[in-house]
């Protein structure tokens, strides 16, 4: 091994003297690397980072180039590679062809670049016309170039020629343009594509407040059209735009740079940072931005970001310069597919065993510039470079390169299968181009074909750098995107899992808005700061960062103010277990006991002078009517239906209407008894029928709820309140509803004014003090209710009817039987019938004032035997009343004797009796 290197060293020291300056400088008019074949593909590669420009001379020259790439080699080696794999494949050794190569360097500099495609072209147009003897084999395809810039002046020109160039790196948008590159194709996905992965990794990761920094040229502008447009349309905001200049004098580029650094520290809310920048570009900022924290005295957690890189640096490791990953924060890369990487590894081990530079003057380079950096280990040189470029290998570069390279091998074994392509010139370039457009190839077993655009879209890797033991591994990949249906799906790896870590970093202008809030933007500032305002009742917002607050559904939810959600109404109505209603229906039980027990010992004691004064039969209608009125009032509670709804108000109407009927019925009974004069008694007596007066009282009450419920009947109603449903009954036609209460008011009215010209009789005949105050209280009651009705709602309502029902209920109890219940029970020498024409007695004597007084004397006999006293026909003899013996009336002319219906609870009225005067 020893004496292969001393070949080596030997053939390198040869290989040097005869280059001269081969490190520093390189007239790109010649090929710097290039191989014979029956075909000759041609390549591209910025294998040196600059040239340098002589303004001086006039005249058309080549600029040297300088700092030779050992990244950028690795592109020209996968190629070489990639060909020598092809010539020994099948695909060409069965037609017994052999793919050639040419390789030129751009040195990054358009100008040189340019030159470089003249080359190709000069030699694909040499056989179009005489051949010529120094014309070489001609080049139908040419792999490049690198960068963007680069690729869209080469494709311009060799546009014009129609020869077809397939890029492995060159992302800007502008390139599938088919109207202006028609010869352009690519292995790799536009930066559209790249950018709509970007902005789904930064929402993926919650962020919405990002800085951008950009390289000068179609590719960085392009990338920051795109995804300032991707971005918008995803609620991302660019905190700042910083462009860095590709081209100037070294002091320009250091205060560009030192510009971009400043801008990111005064952005520190933009915890990260998208860069479509170059990779030494990157490693000045990260520079800078070091030295500017030492200036400033502060610490280096500052300086601290996530770097989110584009395809363009995201696998260059040595950005970081004299930092560590720990310095600089978390750097997650958008890297290219990667492929079998056996082979350009076994190409790289074969390098290192032959030291053969293979007609190579940058490999050559490379070598020098290894030798001379360590002069010490001369006899290890071969072995230095290639771990020089496998520590700086690129899987996705290659992987691309030699996707280019099948390409065109496939595209020209399926022209030459049916001409001689070993003749230069019997295979056009633009052939190639037609084929390598229709038809598709296979490579590593997986077929492949370019799109529309002329792009192979494989979608990308996602890759978060770490540090192990010192060393950046660039290759950890810890998701995938797919550019079919733009999704970004993480691997099930712990590593990949620590990326979601990530999330714990902000990266936002204002804090996000919790749910129950809505961003509110101030004018003229980014949508992305913004002030969180709560929502309002009645709208809600169920997610973070939300624009505007959702609108519940106001006819069945509600939400409070800040609510991040919607809750259902609660129907609401008189429930049975409210405590109101459990004690509204408990005086309604009491009620309609007290009625029955009231109804039973009036039954029992039905032949007593009281319950006969009561009204007899009629008293128990009275209550019978009120317990029908009693259970009409229980109606009010609980969940109403349609039946409860119309039979409520109806049952309270017709039995309160027949208890009123009946009260009516005894007040004009007492009038006709005792009030009426003689001459009017007659007439009202044929037409006083106490059952037909109540019957047609209570069939108007009839016709009106049977009107009502036919024409517009009560229903159910559901009320829209601001957090519950209210079921409730409406009434149908208040008309009709006020038109019955009313009908009942007018009744109630006709006994207080009967009852009220009557209240001066005997006690115990005379129930209009009862009457009156029992009137008084129902009209005073339902006065009251109406305007409460018509203005107050909610669950209650049902509850105030109910309340005023009850009240009149027990208004009728407690004036017209609890005091007869009081007599009955307690006062027993009371409910007899010498005690009545006691009372009547007491009452006649009441009332002498009234009589006309003479001075003569006048005797029982003579009184009890005037024949022109009368008394009505329904009172016996058993209640005619006389007044004591012992006392005189000798001196009255008239005197009133009272008497007592038998059938009748009211009292007649007095018949007076005359006394002839004497001459």
């Amino acid at each position: 091994m020893a004496e292969v290197l001393s070949l080596i060293y030997l053939y390198v020291s040869f290989c040097s003297i005869i280059w001269g300056k081969a490190a520093s400088e390189y007239d790109t008019k010649e090929p710097g690397a290039k191989s014979s074949g029956h075909v000759v593909i041609g390549g591209m590669f910025p294998l040196h980072s600059h040239v340098e420009k002589n303004n001086s001379s006039f005249a058309p020259q080549p600029h040297k180039c300088f700092g030779i790439s050992i990244r950028t080699m690795q592109n020209l080696l996968t190629m070489i590679n990639a060909v020598d794999v092809m010539n020994k494949s099948p695909l060409l050794t069965d037609l017994n062809i052999t793919l050639g190569y040419r390789i030129q360097d751009s040195c990054r500099d358009v100008s040189t670049g340019l030159r470089g495609t003249a080359d190709f072209i000069e030699q694909a147009n040499c056989w179009t016309g005489p051949a010529s003897p120094t014309c070489d084999q001609p080049v139908v395809a040419v792999l490049g170039a690198s960068f963007s810039e680069m690729s869209i002046f080469v494709a311009r020109q060799l546009g014009l020629d129609m020869i077809p160039q397939i890029s492995y790196s060159s992302t800007a948008v502008i390139l599938s343009d088919k109207d202006r590159f028609p010869s352009f194709l690519r292995t790799v996905p536009n930066d559209r594509h790249q950018t709509t992965a970007m902005v789904r990794l930064i929402k993926l990761m919650d962020w919405n407040w990002v800085g951008m920094v950009i390289t000068d040229g179609d590719y960085g502008r392009s990338a920051l059209e795109h995804f300032a447009a991707e971005a918008a349309e995803n609620g991302i905001c660019i905190a700042f735009k910083s462009i860095i200049p590709q081209t100037g004098t070294e002091e320009f580029l250091h205060s560009a740079t030192r510009e971009v650094v400043q801008t990111i520290f005064q952005h520190p809310k933009a915890q990260v940072i998208v860069s479509f920048s170059k990779e030494d570009q990157m490693k000045n900022i990260y520079q800078e931005m070091r030295n500017e924290i030492l200036r400033k005295g502060q610490s280096m957690e500052s300086m601290k970001r996530v770097w989110l890189a584009s395809d363009s640096w995201s696998t260059a490791g040595y950005v970081k310069g004299n930092l560590s990953l720990e310095d600089i924060g978390h750097v997650v890369g958008i890297n290219f597919k990667t492929g079998n990487m056996s082979s350009y590894n076994a190409y790289l081990d074969k390098l290192e065993v032959t030291g053969n530079a293979m007609n190579n003057t940058f490999l050559e380079e490379l070598f020098t510039l290894i030798n001379d950096s360590d002069s010490s280990r001369n006899t290890e040189l071969a072995s230095e470079v290639v771990k020089t470029l496998k520590e700086n290998i690129n899987p996705a570069t290659v992987f691309s390169v030699e996707l280019a390279v099948a390409a065109c091998a496939h595209a020209i074994a399926s022209l030459c299968r049916n001409r001689d392509c070993k003749t230069p010139g019997n295979l056009q370039p633009w052939e190639v181009l037609e084929a390598l457009r229709m038809h598709e190839f296979d490579s590593e077993g997986k077929k492949y074909t370019f799109d529309d655009q002329g792009d192979i879209n494989q979608g990308y890797d996602v890759t978060l750098w770490r540090s192990i033991d010192g060393k950046i591994d660039i290759q950890s990949v810890v998701a995938e995107y797919n550019p079919q249906i733009e999704n970004i799906t993480l691997k099930s790896s712990d590593f990949a899992a620590r990326f979601l870590d990530l999330q714990k970093i902000v990266s936002r202008c204002s804090n996000s808005c919790m749910p129950g809030e809505f961003m509110k933007t101030s004018e003229g500032h980014h949508t992305c700061c913004y002030e969180c305002i709560n929502c309002t009742e009645n709208y809600y917002s169920n997610d973070t960062d939300m624009d505007l607050c959702l609108s519940c559904d106001k006819n069945i939810e509600w939400a409070p103010q800040g609510s991040s959600t919607c809750f259902a109404k609660t129907v609401t109505y008189f429930m049975w277990h409210d405590p109101f209603a459990m004690a509204l229906l408990a005086f309604s039980a009491l009620g309609i006991l007290l009625v029955l027990m009231v109804s039973a010992l009036f039954f029992h004691k039905r032949d007593s002078p009281v319950v006969r004064a009561a009204g007899g039969p009629l008293s128990q209608v009275i209550l019978y009517s009120l317990v029908v009125s009693f259970i009409s009032a229980v109606l009010f509670v609980g969940q109403p239906v349609v039946l409860q709804c119309k039979a409520r108000q109806v049952l309270f109407g017709i039995s309160f209407t027949v208890c009123v009927s009946c009260i009516l019925v005894k007040s004009l009974k007492i009038l006709l008894a005792f009030q009426l004069n003689t001459d009017m008694q007659g007439a009202l007596r044929k037409g006083y029928h106490s059952y037909l007066i109540i019957l047609a009282c209570v069939a108007v009450q009839v016709i009106i709820c049977v009107c009502w419920l036919v024409l517009k009947s009560p229903y159910i109603e559901i009320i829209q309140e601001p957090q519950t449903l209210l079921e409730d009954c409406h009434e149908g036609s208040y008309l009709a509803f006020g038109v019955m209460l009313g009908y009942i008011a007018l009744l109630a009215f006709v006994c207080f004014v009967c009852a009220f010209v009557g209240r001066k009789l005997p006690q115990r005949y005379n129930e209009a003090k009862f009457i009156t105050f029992s009137m008084l209280l129902y009209l005073t009651s339902w006065v009251i209710f109406i305007p409460i009705y018509v203005t107050a709602s909610g669950v209650y309502l049902p509850a105030v009817e109910m309340v005023v029902i009850l009240i009149s209920n027990y208004g009728i109890i407690s004036c017209h039987f609890l005091p007869k219940c009081y007599i009955i029970i307690f006062r027993s020498n009371q409910n007899t019938c010498s005690a009545f024409r006691e009372k009547l007695y007491q009452y006649n004597v009441k009332c002498t004032d009234s009589f006309s007084v003479t001075g003569s004397s006048v005797s029982e006999k003579e009184l009890s035997g005037k024949q022109n006293v009368t008394r009505p026909s329904y009172l016996t003899d058993e209640d005619y009343v006389k007044p004591p013996e012992k006392k005189s009336y000798a001196n009255r002319d008239t005197f009133k004797v009272s008497y007592r219906s038998k059938d009748d609870k009211f009292i007649a009225q007095n018949t007076t009796y005359r006394r002839r005067r004497s001459l």
